[in-house]
């Protein structure tokens, strides 16, 4: 039996993030759905402190989600608020499978916020771990 699945990513700013993987993907940031919104906290079913306005939008604090505009069966990638900072190593991670444009992908990474951890070698494989603007860490293999 498959089951459908979502990666979720613990995240202090979880709107900023989810932009930032956009764009690092060429994916897209769900939209959010302002008059739901809205009508959720107008009927009491939530509170104005569950929202915020991200970049002129009003959007759930909690978080947002990332999806693959042009291929609606990958599973999509949601950022969900805590409290605290990233302080250990990831127990899971992405790979991002660029082949030989590795170095530059990851130097135009560096300039919007990520930053090299180290490169790997094993056999004929290579790859670049690398960290999000919020410590995250990922592969391009």
């Amino acid at each position: 039996m498959g089951y459908e699945f979502q990666v979720t990513v613990d995240s202090e700013n979880p709107h900023s993030l989810a932009k930032w993987w956009a764009q690092t993907l060429g994916w897209e940031v769900e939209p959010s759905n302002e008059e739901f919104i809205r009508g959720l906290v107008q009927a009491g079913h939530a509170k104005e402190s569950d929202t915020m306005i991200f970049e002129g939008v009003l959007v759930w604090r909690e978080g947002a989600a990332i999806r693959d505009p042009a291929h609606s069966e990958r599973p999509r990638v949601l950022f969900q608020l805590v409290p605290e900072s990233k302080t250990v190593k990831n127990r899971l991670h992405l790979d991002l499978r660029v082949g030989d444009g590795r170095e530059d992908l990851a130097r135009e990474l560096e300039e919007s916020g990520a930053k090299v951890l180290h490169r790997g070698r094993q056999g004929p494989n290579e790859w670049i771990t690398m960290a999000d603007p919020e410590g995250n860490e990922f592969c391009l293999a």
